[in-house]
């Protein structure tokens, strides 16, 4: 009976097997390095912006990835993903593909250190089985190892058009993950575009081009900005607005279980984009025009006045805890400006808050309801 009852389990599971790939199309091609990189200059082949940024190999990367097509070593394949419109989006293989592009001259890097720019080539430095490489460019191979470097191929394994949206993504999500480059938010920014692109493009939008909300977050590191990081604020913030009931203790899983469900293709979270904005616009405008820089800074040990810096403790709690009362702050005057900056401060300084938003080991359900419910009630009691 066991016996029987196992093989059928067996049989249930390849049936669910085949009824996977019916939803995957995939095809292998070889594509010479230089149709590749023609097909990104009249835009067949895409490199989103915000996957483009991840390119981060050194130059000297860079130099060793072009001497091992000159060398013919074997290449890793290339992954891409069809649109319905034919036009092929990267999703594996950018730094092979975007060193290729540089040596070219064909590469726009501006996130780089030093930027790169259309007509900018890579000078090889740091080959180490062919030294006599190092400080040529493309112009200086001649002829012969130019056309050499042009027909060397790579494997293109292409998901074809008619692909489940969630196969796609979840293969990104695969090869990617790990990537010491990737910043949580990054890898969330070009995986879940594949899903649908709307809410990834919104939270960027406002990340970008809000100027209360960048005001306020003018105090993140240059590096931390790079990394995505006040676009995973800007996620943080409408994860735990309308999500904090569900929040248990990862906050990196929350932020990506929130972000994947608004974007579902086939039962997308509701989220009223518009209404939205609103909101946000409105809470960001407060904490701007009230504390500018300083909207998420914390006391200093007497705690007599505030210092520069980004708590993110303090993001949370002052951005959530106004939420209940933003129809009833008032800062469209001076009187009404000044009564919230000190009432801001006044939670700043307060001992209690500042214990509450200090040190780490604070991502926790109680600990998050405390320094908001903390906030809440302080601005309640102000209004009341």
């Amino acid at each position: 009976m066991e016996e029987k009852a196992g093989a059928e389990a067996v049989v249930d599971l390849i049936q669910e097997v085949d009824a996977q790939l019916k939803n995957v199309h995939t095809q292998s091609l070889d594509i010479s390095f230089n149709e590749l990189a023609d097909m990104v200059s009249t835009h067949e082949l895409d490199i989103s912006p915000d996957y483009q940024r991840l390119f981060q190999w050194s130059e000297g990367a860079r130099s060793r990835f072009i001497e091992s097509l000159l060398l013919e070593m074997p290449v890793p394949p290339i992954y891409v993903v069809e649109e319905e419109n034919n036009q092929k989006l990267l999703i594996d293989g950018l730094q092979r593909l975007s060193s290729y592009l540089h040596f070219r001259g064909m590469l726009t890097a501006p996130h780089l250190r030093p930027a790169v720019n259309p007509g900018d080539k890579l000078i090889l430095q740091d080959c180490d089985i062919l030294p006599q490489l190092n400080g040529k460019t493309f112009d200086d191979l001649g002829t012969a190892l130019q056309i050499k470097l042009k027909r060397s191929f790579v494997r293109v394994e292409v998901v074809r058009k008619g692909s489940n949206p969630k196969f796609k993504y979840h293969m990104f999500k695969r090869l990617n993950t790990g990537g010491e480059s990737l910043t949580n938010q990054q890898l969330r920014n070009c995986t879940i575009r594949l899903l649908d692109p709307k809410f990834n493009d919104f939270v960027n939008s406002l990340a970008e081009h809000n100027a209360d909300f960048r005001n306020c977050t003018a105090t993140i590191s240059e590096q931390d900005r790079h990394g995505a990081y006040d676009r995973e604020l800007v996620l943080r913030y409408f994860a735990f607005k309308n999500w904090r009931a569900r929040f248990k203790h990862d906050v990196a899983d929350f932020l990506t279980e929130y972000m994947e469900a608004v974007a579902d293709p086939d039962h997308a979270e509701n989220f009223d984009y518009e209404a939205e904005k609103l909101v946000f616009e409105r809470t960001f405008n407060i904490l701007n025009v009230t504390l500018g820089e300083q909207a998420f800074s914390r006391a200093n040990r007497t705690r007599t006045d505030l210092i520069a810096g980004f708590g993110i403790y303090q993001y949370e709690a002052f951005t959530l805890g106004i939420q209940p009362h933003l129809n009833v702050i008032e800062i469209d005057s001076h009187a009404g400006v000044s009564k919230v900056r000190d009432l801001f401060r006044a939670i700043k300084l307060n001992a209690e808050f500042a214990e509450i938003t200090t040190g780490g080991g604070k991502n926790s359900p109680g600990l998050l309801n405390q320094r908001v419910g903390f906030v809440e009630n302080r601005v309640a009691a102000a209004y009341a």
